[in-house]
């Protein structure tokens, strides 16, 4: 992957490096984390945040293995 740099708003960049130290992430990947759910959002403007946090989460939880079979009646 390359790195490019990107000027951000110094109050943008202060709240990433708080919400980064809450999340246990680098401001980077933090700056990153919003723009991942912000292109989800604007892909998908029907779904909410926590929507596509959870759809997120299953999707990891799924490529880690942490599935169960689905067993009808």
């Amino acid at each position: 992957m390359a790195l490019t740099a990107v000027k951000i708003d110094n109050e943008i960049l202060a709240d990433a490096k708080a919400y980064g130290e809450a999340e246990s992430r680098s401001t980077a990947k933090q700056v990153a984390h919003w723009a991942r759910i912000g292109k989800i959002a604007q892909d998908n403007p029907d779904l909410t945040y926590e929507d596509i946090t959870e759809i997120l989460l299953g999707m990891a939880q799924a490529k880690a293995g942490m599935t169960t079979p689905y067993k009808f009646g």
